[in-house]
């Protein structure tokens, strides 16, 4: 099978995301009565197209003949096309989503992807098309253990591309609650709320891809109380695609090259989480819970 040979769910789902972008979008101004921030939601708009469709022409063959290298190389098991493996790899590609997408938040190399998606101080479905430009280079070393187990490349392609669909909807504030079951299960617009938020209680939460019982059995998940604030503990304010893209990047690398400390010291920029500093000065999203959580405690 060539790297090429297998459809690209997302750009099919393409008019789907515009079609129910533009429902939001007379569903908040004629039943909310807010405004809609047309200029942020087109930024995230234009951050997809270029994110997904765009790269996706340069990154899809690259990342897919890396698969294809790991899988020709070694496999531990044969694993069939089936309906059974199709299953698995829905739990399997979950559980890969959840540590790729935790780590994204807790060490800055990656955080430096992913912060384009936290960027926008709106939530609705224009903000899920809101993607990083760079992420792709870097994510799918998350997915290699797949591969090595024995699950063919373009089945984790597909997943991957299943579990981004998904995740669509559930950057809305039209749907309050999903039944009790569900919440307990699967991920929802609720529990990505809180994931959005700026809140101290909420930052670092719910890394959820489809399924939120990961976050229940590794202690990320966090309900949603009080409503949530949106956005980056700093904003950056601006509708420049390019600096959404790279501005992490750029405040990474300057921390690097010209902080005045020791080279380990230089390298922890990279792997430690965002908002550390090596002389102390920094306030870590954890540090911040604690806070809260400190204040909670004094007030009862």
């Amino acid at each position: 099978m060539q790297t090429t040979d297998f459809p690209n769910l997302i750009h099919y789902a393409i008019p789907f995301f515009i079609a129910t972008v533009i429902i939001e979008i007379i569903l908040i101004v004629k039943i909310k009565m807010d405004d809609y921030a047309y200029k942020d939601a087109a930024t995230s708009i234009t951050m997809g197209l270029v994110g997904n469709v765009v790269t996706g022409l340069f990154t899809k063959g690259l990342i897919l003949s890396l698969l294809f290298f790991i899988y020709n190389t070694f496999h531990l098991f044969e694993i069939p096309f089936t309906w059974w493996a199709w299953l698995l790899i829905l739990f399997a590609e979950d559980f890969a989503y959840y540590w790729f997408h935790r780590i994204s938040h807790e060490h800055r190399f990656f955080w430096a992807s992913h912060i384009v998606h936290h960027s926008s101080q709106k939530y609705n479905l224009s903000t899920a098309l809101r993607q990083s430009w760079t992420g792709k280079f870097v994510a799918f070393i998350f997915w290699a253990p797949l591969i090595l187990i024995g699950f063919h490349p373009v089945m984790v392609m597909m997943q991957m591309a299943i579990s981004l669909i998904y995740q669509y909807w559930i950057h809305t504030e039209f749907i309050n609650k999903m039944p009790k079951w569900f919440e307990a299960v699967f991920n929802t617009p609720s529990h990505h709320r809180v994931h959005h938020a700026t809140n101290p209680q909420y930052l670092d939460r719910n890394h959820a891809g489809i399924f939120i019982i990961w976050d229940r059995l590794f202690g990320s998940f966090e309900p949603e109380v009080e409503k949530p604030i949106y956005g980056l503990t700093t904003n950056i304010n601006t509708y420049n695609i390019f600096k959404i893209a790279f501005h992490e990047w750029v405040a990474m690398l300057s921390d690097v090259l010209t902080s005045k400390t020791s080279i380990s010291n230089k390298l922890k920029y990279l792997i430690k989480p965002p908002g550390w500093r090596h002389d102390g000065t920094g306030t870590l999203s954890s540090d911040m819970r604690k806070e809260w959580k400190e204040k909670q405690k004094s007030e009862v």
